[in-house]
């Protein structure tokens, strides 16, 4: 890191016992003492990495003067201290800094100088899949499954350990990122080359926010970006506005952080927070346990602010102190803290704030979330009805309650008596019915029999057939965690069971839950639930919940069945968590544990019993819910700082599956052309060391024409490999199995793979193409430009030198950051993006990649504009950038296939010199290269 200008004089010597640390004092600046915390954070970051050019004092004094009530004007560059990853967004930005190293060296440099500039770290935690469990040997099947099906990344991964300064692994089996980071990664206060400063962390995840409970300044970006900032780049941001949310009062028994989050997330969401930050104050902050603050940073994305932040404190160091963090880095983080105005004091002046929301703990009840949204918030009380009212949106109402009568008299039944046993034809034993209530008024009904693992079940709509506990937001949370521990051992002693039709399955965050587990002697009871481990991994959170036993999907299918889901997760959309389950509710660990046991959504806890106990009377879920004082007691046995100093005593080592995976050496990494998971990037094919000036755009063709809110999940490949598809030909054509194919995230190493499945997905409407969904356009190298797989046309248009255009609509590029959006656009040979108006990180993603986002005129479109798509395009004054200055706008003249020609002025969107030098260079990864061989 350079050094600082250093205009304000802010330079100075912060003493912390015997150690003497440099720091950039805040005082030195006059306004920045009544900033938000994490805009004193920023404030602090612009001051020590003032260069004169990207960072001026004209952006600090606008921080310092910043208007509480104005809107988002001044962009800044934002240089975080380090980086964190998971393994499949992080994969390809190890892929991306192995090739640089083959192109330095190509180039004549030496490739030892391609490393991190910040520190970067990987947490392994989003392959592992619930193939087995419910049994003792789940984790060690499924980690077995895991390494068969990965072997290739990560050897890579464990080559890139190796090879690179600056960048650690910690190995599968071992945690999920969001929880090994604020449990051992975050510092709070980071230490580099004698500097004390915040620490700030921007992740390939996008709920890096959970460190935002730590204090802690970071939030989730795109690869583009997270390799940026790995090698050195700041991060253009707005100066956002902040929103204050005031906590007072305390959470009442019985209501957990989980209800706490999903009450605050429907808040912010109503509210409206997307691209803004959130910052809580107010004396109930300090009564807020640092796992509950980690939550709720954690569901930033569900809510849609950039971040959710608590300042430090006293219970910050508290926490650092149990998870086993030295002394000397405790005393620091307090002393910086408290010089630098950032340390939380319920007494002092409040902040002033953009907006204002407040809450009142007491208020908060037991919730639940869903069907297929974080924001939806239903009170546990009404979850009944409300699934009720809900379930009519998935099935038909042909299938109501007369007509399952009506089926199940014509099979002979007597539905009069007793509608679910009458269906039956077992010879013996009674049927466990999936819903006490088949057949009753106010919901479809289609009961359902079979005999699965020996037992005669009935099976409905609003089954719950997955409950997981699961997911960085509570697997991190003591409380939550042990509750469900203690609710399992109430239900094991009264004969509870969970339903035989439900997948459970129990992913701790780190081994530390395993360990507190241990010793509070809750294993046993969790399994006799069912909720045996099955892996440190995200699962069901992101689609990893793995099949259903056969015969239970096979039922499911075959008569239409709605079936439910409930994890103690963040992400509960459509389609996500199982491709046979419709509907996704998000709950704390005690009532996935609870819903287990009742086997269906449409269950009252209040009213419905959820089973009989050995001497008959019925057990409600008031008689197995742990008190808070139990829940207390058993933290304080069992947890303590011992847990967190030995499970992380060597987290970067493995097991020895890891230590044994056979890896190439050197500081080159050896391609294997045979792989179909790892592939050299080729972005720096035929670079040298000065760049090709910029060209204008000549004949080109458009490859897409898109409306509206087009998003990165649109454009970037995601989920299954669908066969018959190009990524699959591929596949096949490299001898991988169709079983084998896994997904494309599994892939992103691959840009083979990847470029394959960009703007392939099933939604997307390329406007040149009626009414055609899916990854489809028109190729004009053809006799009457057929329709054709968009990756095909592109390798014909690439045949023939011609280059492309996408015609886009409003917002093109909202959604998550995605790296490969940008990266697959750019392979398909894309030059130019022309759209309305772009989402901020993606149109910075596409200039990183060398492709200049235009704007259509303001009020302008291409409907406006009379384009079809058939046009072929030229843009002319893009050779300005060469003279050093950006053009404020570039003449496009697109001509039709009768000669007439549309003609209008696009705004360029290259918002700041460091965008125009990245765009020169061809993107960002060349512009570094080349300083880096420079220097």
């Amino acid at each position: 890191m350079t050094a600082s200008q250093n205009s304000f004089d802010a330079r100075g010597t912060l003493e912390v016992g015997d150690d003497s640390y440099e720091i950039y004092r805040l005082s030195a600046v006059p306004g920045t003492e009544s900033l938000p915390y994490s805009l004193k954070v920023l404030a602090e970051n612009l001051l020590r990495t003032e260069d004169g050019a990207n960072v001026t004092s004209d952006h600090i004094n606008a921080l310092a003067n910043w208007d509480p009530s104005a809107n988002p004007d001044t962009e800044i560059q934002f240089t975080p201290a380090r980086v964190i990853m998971q393994d499949f967004t992080g994969v390809p930005c190890i892929v991306d800094l192995a090739t640089m190293r083959e192109a330095v060296k190509n180039l004549g440099g030496d490739p030892d100088k391609v490393n991190p500039l910040a520190p970067a770290e990987m947490v392994i935690d989003h392959s592992v899949i619930i193939e087995a469990f419910g049994a003792s040997d789940s984790f060690e099947r499924n980690v077995e499954i895991e390494y068969q099906r990965n072997g290739e990344r990560y050897q890579f991964l464990r080559w890139g350990q190796g090879a690179f300064d600056d960048f650690k692994v910690v190995p599968p089996g071992t945690g999920i990122v969001h929880q090994v980071n604020i449990e051992y990664l975050a510092r709070s206060i980071m230490v580099r080359d004698g500097k004390a400063y915040p620490d700030t962390c921007v992740g390939t995840d996008s709920h890096t926010t959970m460190e935002n409970g730590l204090g802690v300044l970071g939030w989730g970006v795109g690869g583009i970006e997270a390799e940026a900032a790995m090698l050195g780049q700041p991060i253009s941001m707005l100066i956002p506005r902040v929103v204050g949310f005031k906590l007072s009062g305390e959470i009442q028994p019985g209501v957990t952080a989980t209800d706490v989050v999903l009450t605050i997330t429907e808040m912010l969401r109503q509210h409206g927070v997307v691209g803004k930050f959130v910052e809580f104050y107010g004396a109930g902050v300090a009564a807020v346990p640092l796992a509950n603050r980690a939550t709720i940073g954690n569901m930033s994305p569900e809510f849609g602010s950039t971040c959710a932040i608590f300042p430090i404190d006293d219970v910050t160091i508290d926490y650092l102190r149990l998870t086993g963090r030295d002394e000397s880095q405790l005393a620091l983080v307090e002393a910086y803290a408290k010089e630098q105005g950032m340390w939380l004091d319920p007494e002092s002046e409040e902040p002033k704030y953009s907006e204002y929301l407040e809450l009142d703990l007491s208020t908060v009840v037991p919730s639940i979330a869903g069907p297929k949204r974080p924001q939806d918030r239903i009170e546990l009380s009404d979850s009944k009805a409300t699934f009720r009212k809900d379930i009519h949106n998935y099935v038909s109402d042909t299938e109501d309650a007369d007509a399952a009568k009506a089926k199940m008299a014509a099979e002979g039944g007597e539905p009069e008596s007793n509608p679910v046993a009458a269906k039956l034809s077992f010879s013996e034993g009674d049927a466990i019915v999936a819903d006490a209530s088949v057949g009753a008024e106010g919901r479809p009904s289609n009961p359902t029999a079979l005999e699965h693992d020996g037992e005669n079940v009935v099976l409905d709509h609003g089954i719950v057939t997955i409950a997981s506990i699961t997911s960085c937001t509570n697997t991190s949370n003591p409380s939550v965690m042990i509750g469900a521990g203690l609710l399992a051992r109430k239900a094991a002693e009264k004969g509870l069971k969970a339903k035989p039709w439900v997948k459970t399955s129990m992913a701790p965050g780190s081994q530390v839950v395993t360990e507190y587990y241990e010793r509070a002697g809750l294993w046993p009871d969790l399994e006799a639930l069912g909720f045996y481990l099955v892996g440190y991994g995200c699962t069901t959170c992101i689609g990893n919940s793995g099949p259903l036993p056969e015969d239970i999907s096979k039922a499911i299918q075959d008569n239409d069945l709605t079936a439910t889901a409930v994890l103690s997760g963040n992400r509960n959309f459509e389609g996500r968590i199982n491709p046979d389950v419709k509907m996704n509710y998000l709950a704390s660990p005690p009532l996935v544990i609870a819903y287990a046991i009742a086997g269906t959504m449409d269950f009252d806890f209040e009213s419905d019993s959820l089973g009989k106990d050995s001497d008959g009377n019925d057990v409600f879920l008031k008689d197995i819910w742990p008190s808070t004082e139990e829940i207390e007691t058993t933290i304080q046995a069992s947890i303590s700082r011992k847990e967190y100093t030995e499970k992380y005593a060597d987290v970067f080592a493995g097991d020895d599956r890891w230590r044994n995976l056979p890896i190439p050496e050197g500081k080159i990494f050896e391609w294997d052309d045979k792989s179909t998971y790892v592939r050299k990037a080729p972005y720096f094919d035929g670079m040298e060391l000065e760049p090709t000036p910029v060209s204008d755009v000549k004949g080109a063709r458009v490859l897409a024409k898109l409306g509206d809110s087009v998003t990165t999940d649109h454009i970037s490949p995601a989920s299954t490999i669908k066969p018959g598809t190009p990524a699959a030909q591929y596949l096949d054509a490299n001898g991988v199995a169709r079983r084998d194919y896994n997904s494309f995230g599994s892939r992103r190493g691959n840009h083979e793979v990847m470029i394959r499945g960009t703007f392939a997905n099933i939604r997307l409407q390329n406007q040149l193409l009626d009414g055609v969904s899916g990854g489809y356009t028109r190729d004009f190298t053809e006799e009457g430009a057929p329709q054709a797989f968009i990756y095909d046309a592109a390798q014909n248009y690439a045949a023939k030198d011609i280059p492309l255009v996408v015609l886009g609509g409003k917002e093109y590029g909202t959604g998550s950051s995605r790296d490969w959006a940008a990266k697959g656009t750019r392979l398909l040979g894309v030059q130019a993006v022309i759209a309305e108006s772009f989402e901020r990180i993606h149109r910075s993603n596409l200039i990183g990649m060398g492709v200049i986002p235009l704007q259509f005129p303001e009020g302008e479109s291409h409907g406006s504009l009379g384009l079809d798509g058939t046009e072929t395009f030229d843009i002319t004054g893009i050779e300005e950038l060469n003279n050093g200055s950006t053009p404020k706008t570039v003449k496009v003249v697109a001509t039709k296939e009768d000669g007439k020609t549309v003609e209008f002025d696009a705004d360029v969107r290259i918002d700041t010199p460091g965008e125009a030098d990245y765009y020169r260079n061809g993107g960002i990864l060349q512009f570094v290269l080349r300083n880096m061989i420079k220097s």
